[in-house]
């Protein structure tokens, strides 16, 4: 099953480039519309260190934004727990941040923190795109212990430290776990589209790189650009996903 799990995926990858290498090749399409997958390995390995430099700088703000939605995401939850009034009070203002649209905010964003910092205001905008499914997921999984285990740790007098570290802690791993592979990407999407509205404003990353291309119709390099997001939004994907498993695995030990 393991071996399916990998070789069908790759299968079906490469029928596609397949496909889309003879289908450029019969149609004689332009490479200004669609370069075929040897142009664009080609621009990926002639320009492989500059695509690189930009890519991990991408991943640096995608890292950093996660880094705190997981901080500020996991201590809310926490809080919601021990105040349903905080709660109430609260959430509505972090649902308001996940239904307004990252475009409309980013701009104002960087005005706020300013042209200089560009980098920080990358890291908010991602922050804002992960940080409401952690939040969420995190806040259920706090809700989701067992009321009876809850009386029997009162029962032995447990301090809320040992019932927090003890029971409500291990509850919400799982979901905190699940919410990360959801929140690795929004983030690296957080970081695209910061570095997108940035443009020629400071930002380094993958976005600057495949705006530049687009401006000289250098499509085959924007392609580049985009296999290199694809491949960072799979890797942070089964990161986690190989993460949640080990720390699972491990429990039922």
């Amino acid at each position: 099953m393991k071996v399916k799990a990998i070789f069908l995926p790759l299968l079906a990858l490469s029928l596609l480039l397949v496909g889309w290498h003879f289908a450029v090749v019969w149609t004689g399409v332009s490479k200004f519309v669609l370069p075929g997958p040897i142009a664009v390995l080609h621009a990926l390995l002639s320009d492989w260190a500059g695509l690189m430099t930009a890519a991990l700088a991408t991943l640096k703000v995608t890292l950093m934004a996660l880094f705190f939605a997981v901080l500020s995401g996991v201590l809310l939850a926490l809080m919601f727990s021990l105040s349903r009034t905080f709660e109430m009070t609260v959430y509505p203002f972090a649902v308001v941040l996940q239904v307004t649209p990252i475009v409309s905010v980013a701009p104002l964003v960087l005005i706020w923190v300013g042209i200089d910092h560009v980098e920080r205001a990358l890291v908010i905008i991602a922050w804002l795109a992960a940080f409401f499914p952690i939040l969420t997921n995190m806040s259920a999984g706090l809700r989701a212990t067992d009321r009876n285990l809850h009386d029997l740790f009162r029962l032995y007098r447990a301090t809320p430290w040992q019932r927090f570290w003890r029971l409500s802690w291990p509850t919400a791993m799982p979901y905190l776990l699940a919410s990360l592979k959801v929140s690795g990407g929004l983030a690296l999407i957080g970081a695209v589209v910061a570095e997108f509205v940035a443009g020629s404003g400071g930002a380094t990353g993958l976005a600057w790189r495949i705006l530049e291309a687009g401006n000289r119709l250098q499509v085959e390099k924007m392609f580049a650009g985009l296999v290199l997001l694809s491949l960072m939004g799979v890797m942070i994907f089964y990161g986690f996903a190989l993460v949640e498993w080990l720390v699972l695995k491990r429990r039922m030990r």
